[in-house]
């Protein structure tokens, strides 16, 4: 078991015979506390963890009574727990001297066990409870075995009021005893997706905060929320931190999961100026969420914003009152029950044990909306940034400087023709396709803008992203600059002015008003600017003697009073370099976090760097409130009239702002305040001590680039074009977007295309081998982390006579999903003919197929598609095409694009093709982001479970794409009983996609395959599971490295896409391909030359140079070198300026196994089908299904436990 637990009232009866005992008398109720403790299994650790315990409470004026062990039966722990589970001791606590309040008894014990917690922080040390009022029983337990363990919970005098009971499906983080729930307040089930962006808020928060409720001792209480604590725990440490400062458990949960107001027009105008108010005192502790909270007198449930988890509950005649995420949990009559209901987004359902009353959602917001006058306090208390730019002065343009600037910062005729022209005529993100073939920063030879190493994260299967468009009315850009109140002051007492933003980027004008907003605000808003520059110079330290310079100019600024900082990049000179905004801001984000002054104040940056839309959201990532990228103005001045600028300029917010919205809702984060600071990023080639110093709490898994390699990229991209500037100097390519003879390496070249063209064509070994090299000699370009791997022979070499078939080989492979309408139909059918002779898979995509391809040939060929993809939009999916299908493939993510639906431009969009999807002609076709069946790992599972009733011989896959953390998620599907898990690199092909997120979401396979494989194996759960790896493969080097690094399977989209014709256009967006592969036009279609035979050339070519290199390393089988990533190592003398420091340890590093079988796809999942209810009626229908009989009855009770109902098992014994 993941972990279960359950939080009650202390039983004090069961408690005061249990003491006895031992001549112990316990006080009165509320009068002492009980501790629970998990301590270390070693006598003399656990001894001292005692030892500091007594010394702690004693610190704080409280007394030990009793330590009590826990009676436990260890017998019902399974078999990898038993012996590792933890010493569990209770410990009965008093006053020494009784306070007046039982808020200072509870503070007097927060202090102790924080104190406790920091000094044991390296032993085996966890507070599951320390409460005068409830107490928490958890651990590694099965739940139905929860009281079998803990002999307590069967006594009759266990009595409590309330229960909280907490079953775990871990999928966010490994399951732990201490990371079972509930925890100290509340259970949780969800995800918070911006815990990292919370804690540092919280932390920050904690540093300036006092109520009347703390001694001088809370100001020692730092770090507030530790840094590797699960998002559950830090909610609860937050929530624990609120109540003992002052605030009613239910007022603390408004604060913290808001209801959506900002769009609300159902609202009350007190609870809409409520919300808003106190949107300044904390941010919202954004994702999906069903919780149920207590402080032990009264209990409660809230959904999220969005209402992405369900809650049901039932009242009974007698008073008993059941809450549950599913409903069935428990048998209650019918006739018993009096109410039944749902919890509702942001909604809170409470009952007050000491009133004995429920209280309703708008009584319980009605109470504390109406304490004041909030309407009248926010008009106090906020100025708005049209008010103030109605006095800003005209600004100085840089039209004389201009290409100066645009040099400067590395601007390219790609940044303006790919983005910002596109966007200033629509409004809208430029879309593109076939994906990114370009290195990752880390390998590129050209300098990189900072915000090209970090990636962004997405929501992938425990925690969908939002849908931006369908939830507009709870998403939010809304922003607020100024010093934070204390967050325990009154609102009589707050007299923080907030200067309010409607979306974060800001014109030139707004910036030149904000700089002078203390004349316009009476001195309450101050505004300092900060030059964030370096000098010029490669002597060693100057880039980090900048950083420190802005971060002590920006205390000293605080400390004067300024709430405003705007980091500016302006200045520029020969002599000064500017520091790459990202890294200035973040930097002075986390220094002033560190030295308790972030509250204080709020970031600008006025920058030239910053020009692309992904720019901005890291920006915002990393603690930027607002964002003036001065420079892309002036351009957009150059490229438009005068009179249309006003025009051009909003169409860039407006694209900017939509652009943010969905880059937050891929996180499944709905509003700026929570999505600033969050840093929902990766860091793909960054170094650990600039991560550490400067992006603490994102991770990097490989390593990469330090300080003074950043410097040196810098200013070889400053100094460029510097020595010159005349009127005829131009802007460089770019080539980052589409191939340039001089712009950045594609893999994808004019002469990898010829090569590989000409070898399938005539199957010619030695085109391959030209073709290959291409890819595989690194001495020349590198490509990818692969590239950089190096073959470890552990045998001699062998006679390729004695490896594997070809034949055996190929059959591992399948053609990625590319759906009939992203590509045509003759492109579709070549790719499954050829795959179905070969014995390997081609994958329908999500555009469903023609029911006529599954009939066979009268030549016995077959344009079956083996694997039927499910995606979001469950485009052409019926019973006929599930049943049709060796593999059903649930589109979780895609490479291109992780986050967002697949998308297919209504030009495309055909009679033939409308008739598949079961669309309309002409209409374009985008998939939600989620499915919308799927909020919760729970959901995911019934959706596997109902699928393999329509198909029991069909293999149910999910398709997931590379991030950190996928390992863990991967786990949970496999534990959903999929049989097959794809892992996507970011650098797959699309027919669609915005450009953004082409090239910024998402991570290289190599790092997602290898965390998943190893996080399957240390679980015992990879041979249960098939996992494949795709995403711009394209050699036998690349199968080999896959299958080292985890994968059984091998997914191929654009090779073979190149080997029936494609050239790389990239237009397949615009249904325009030239050689008919990704187009509709009936005229292009004619001109497609590629036939089945050029596929299969591909796969043997592969196949082939996989034997080669499986003879030389002497391995015989395939399935030998499945996770042997001990036959890997880093390349020497890696002569690249940048990677040479990349560490891949992590990547490959090989769990231990006790027999190889662990390591591969080596036995089947247990899918329990037969239990389906739809067998019984299948037995009981036969005489119906065969005609024996007219028709028949059948009743039937349904219940919670048969998982599903629908008769999908039967529509596929009717279809059989």
């Amino acid at each position: 078991g993941d972990g279960v637990g359950i939080l009650t009232q202390i039983p004090h009866q069961f408690f005061q015979r249990e003491l006895s005992a031992f001549d112990v008398v316990l006080p009165r109720p509320d009068d002492y506390a009980v501790g629970m403790f998990f301590l270390p299994r070693n006598e003399d650790k656990k001894n001292h963890c005692i030892e500091i315990i007594g010394k702690y409470l004693n610190k704080f004026n409280l007394e030990i009574l009793f330590i009590r062990p826990v009676p436990t039966n260890n017998k019902v722990l399974g078999y990898s727990i038993i012996g590792n589970e933890p010493s569990i001791f209770q410990i009965f606590v008093k006053q020494k001297k009784q306070s007046r309040t039982i808020n200072e008894f509870e503070s007097q014990l927060f202090l102790a066990r924080r104190n406790m917690e920091i000094e044991l922080k390296s032993f085996d040390f966890y507070v599951v409870s320390l409460s005068p009022r409830v107490i928490t029983y958890k651990g590694m337990i099965m739940s139905d075995s929860l009281n079998e363990y803990f002999l307590d919970l069967k006594d009759d005098l266990y009595i409590s009021s309330l229960a909280i009971v907490h079953q775990r499906f871990s999928t966010n983080t490994f399951p732990s005893w201490e990371l079972a729930q509930p925890f100290r307040f509340l259970c949780h089930n969800g995800e918070i997706n911006t815990l990292r962006g919370n804690v540092n808020w919280m932390n920050a928060r904690a540093r300036i905060s006092n109520s009347n409720y703390f001694t001088d001792d809370f100001k020692n209480i730092n770090p507030l929320i530790f840094e590797d604590v699960s998002d559950s725990a830090a909610f609860d440490n937050a929530l624990e931190y609120l109540i003992i400062g002052g605030y009613d458990v239910e007022q603390a949960m408004m604060l913290l999961i808001p209801e959506a107001w900002e769009k609300n027009k159902h609202h009350s105008k007190n609870l809409n100026s409520y919300y808003n108010y106190f949107s300044n005192y904390v941010e919202p502790w954004d994702g999906p969420a069903a919780m149920c909270f207590t402080d032990g007198r009264k209990i409660g449930g809230i959904l999220d914003r969005n209402g992405l988890r369900p809650s049901r509950y039932h009242v009974t005649d007698d008073g008993l009152v059941l809450v549950s995420s599913e409903m069935g949990v428990l048998d209650i009559p019918d006739i018993k029950i009096k109410k039944r209901w749902r919890l509702e987004p942001g909604k809170i359902f409470l009952i007050d044990l000491d009133k004995k009353k429920i209280i309703n959602n708008d009584e319980l917001k009605e109470k504390f909306s109406s304490k004041y006058n909030f309407e009248s306090l926010l008009k106090k208390n906020q100025v708005f940034l049209n008010d103030i730019n109605k006095y800003s002065k005209s600004t100085k343009s840089l039209k004389s400087n201009l290409k100066k600037y645009q040099l400067a910062f590395g601007f390219t005729k790609e940044d303006i023709s790919f983005f910002i022209n596109p966007i200033i005529q629509s409004g809208v993100e430029p879309t593109g396709s076939m994906g990114t073939d370009t290195p990752i920063s880390l390998l590129c030879d050209r300098p990189k803008l900072l915000y090209s190493y970090f990636k962004q994260c997405f929501a992938q299967v425990t925690n969908p992203p939002i849908d931006p468009i369908r939830e507009e009315l709870v998403m939010s850009l809304k922003i607020s600059l100024g010093e934070k109140p204390n967050i325990f002051s009154s609102p009589n007492l707050n007299n923080c002015l907030r200067l309010e933003l409607d979306q974060p980027i800001i014109t030139n004008e707004e910036i030149e008003a904000i700089k002078n907003i203390e004349k316009l605000t009476d001195k309450k808003l101050n505004s300092a600017t900060i030059d964030i520059l370096f000098k010029n110079s490669s002597n060693g330290y100057e880039l980090k003697n900048g950083i420190d310079k802005i971060c002590f100019e920006a205390k000293s600024q605080v400390l004067d009073g300024k709430n405003i900082l705007i980091l500016s990049d302006k200045k520029i000179s020969n002599v000064n370099a500017p520091i790459p905004c990202l890294l200035a801001a973040s930097a002075v984000h986390h220094f002033l976090i560190a030295e308790g002054l972030r509250m204080k104040t709020s970031i600008i940056v006025e920058t030239g760097e910053a020009r692309e839309l992904h720019h901005f959201a890291v920006l915002a990532g990393y603690g930027v409130e607002a964002i003036n990228p001065y420079l892309v103005f002036d351009t957009i001045k150059s490229l438009v009239d005068e009179s249309k600028y006003k025009s051009a300029e909003q169409n860039f917010i407006k694209a900017s702002g939509k652009a943010l919205l969905k880059i937050m809702s891929k996180m499944g984060i709905s509003t700026l305040k929570s999505y600033c600071g969050a840093q929902v990023f990766d860091a793909i080639g960054i170094s650990k001590t600039v991560i550490d110093k400067y992006f603490c709490g994102t991770a990097s898994v490989i390593g990469g680039i330090n300080l003074e390699q950043i410097q040196k990229e810098t200013l070889e991209r400053f100094n460029k074009n510097q020595v010159k500037i005349t009127d005829d100097i131009s802007l460089e390519d770019g080539g980052e977007y589409a191939y340039r003879i001089k712009g950045e390496n594609h893999a994808w070249s004019p002469a990898t295309i010829t090569n590989l063209q000409k070898a399938v064509r005539i199957n010619s070994k030695e085109s391959f081998k030209n073709f290959s090299s291409e890819i595989n000699d690194h001495n020349k370009r590198i490509f990818a982390i692969r590239s950089l791997f190096k073959f470890n022979r552990a045998k001699k070499k062998i006679d390729i006579n004695k490896v594997e078939k070809a034949e055996d080989i190929v059959k591992r492979f399948s053609t990625g999903a590319m759906s009939f309408g992203s590509i045509s139909k003759e492109a579709h059918t070549t790719l499954a003919l050829a795959m179905n002779r070969i014995g390997g898979k081609s994958n329908t995509g999500e555009g469903g197929e023609e029911p006529e391809r599954f009939q066979i040939l009268e030549n016995g060929d077959s344009m079956r598609s083996a694997i039927k993809q499910v995606a979001s939009g469950r485009f052409g999916v019926t019973t006929e095409y599930l049943v049709n299908a060796n593999d059903i493939q649930i589109k979780i993510c895609q490479g291109a694009k992780p986050g967002e639906g697949g998308q297919l431009p209504g030009h495309k969009v055909d009679d033939k093709i409308a008739a598949v999807r079961h669309s309309t002609p002409g209409v374009g076709l985008i998939s939600p982001p989620p499915h919308h069946d799927i909020y919760s790992i729970e959901d995911l599972a019934q959706l596997i479970f109902d699928l393999k009733n329509v198909n029991t011989s069909a293999r149910i896959s999910v398709k997931l794409v590379s991030e950190f953390g996928v390992g863990v998620v991967a786990a949970g599907v496999t534990k959903c009983k999929a049989d097959h898990i794809t892992i996507s690199g970011y650098d797959g092909g699309t027919g669609a996609s915005p450009l953004t997120s082409i090239k910024n979401a998402g991570s290289p396979w190599e790092l997602g395959l290898a965390e998943t494989h190893q996080t399957l194996v240390l679980n015992k759960l990879r041979n249960r599971i098939s996992l494949q790896v795709d995403g711009g493969l394209k050699t036998g080097r690349d199968v080999v490295v896959g299958a080292m690094l985890g994968a059984d399977e091998f997914g191929f989209s654009t090779a073979p896409l190149v080997s029936v014709g494609c050239i790389m256009m990239r237009k397949c967006h615009l249904n325009t391909c030239p050689v008919g592969v990704a187009t509709q036009n009936e005229d292009l279609r004619k001109k497609f030359k590629g036939t089945p035979e050029n596929v299969i050339n591909y796969f043997f070519l592969v196949a082939e140079e996989v034997r080669e290199i499986m003879a030389d390393l002497g391995i015989s089988r395939f399935e030998d070198l499945i996770g042997r990533s001990d036959l890997m190592d880093k390349r020497d003398a890696i002569e690249h300026w940048k990677a040479k420091d990349i560490d891949f340890s992590k990547i490959l590093w090989k769990p231990k196994t006790n027999s190889p079988k662990e390591n591969y796809n080596s036995s089947k999942q247990i899918h329990d089908v037969d239990k389906a209810l739809d067998v019984k009626i299948i037995k009981e229908a036969d005489d119906v299904i065969f005609g024996k009989k007219a028709s028949i009855q059948i009743n039937k009770t349904i219940q919670h436990h048969y998982k599903l109902f629908h008769l999908g098992h039967l529509n596929f014994y009717l279809y059989q």
